[in-house]
């Protein structure tokens, strides 16, 4: 998979300059990058998976407190 046009990429609408994370979605997967080097390696994760960390997130699972 390649960075190309069919993925249609977005950051955070909290994000104020580039230097944060890029989420992607293609017909199968949900993709990663990094935003000062979008031609550099993705992560690649089933949406299932995907799903499962977002939830997990909200839950404060991953919180340092």
């Amino acid at each position: 998979m390649s960075a190309g046009s069919r993925i249609s990429w977005r950051t955070s609408s909290r994000s104020q300059n580039t230097n944060c994370v890029e989420v992607g979605e293609t017909e199968t997967a949900v993709v990663m990058r990094d935003s000062k080097d979008r031609e550099g390696p993705m992560l690649v994760f089933a949406r299932e998976r995907w799903t499962d960390f977002v939830a997990s997130a909200k839950a404060g699972e991953f919180d340092l407190n």
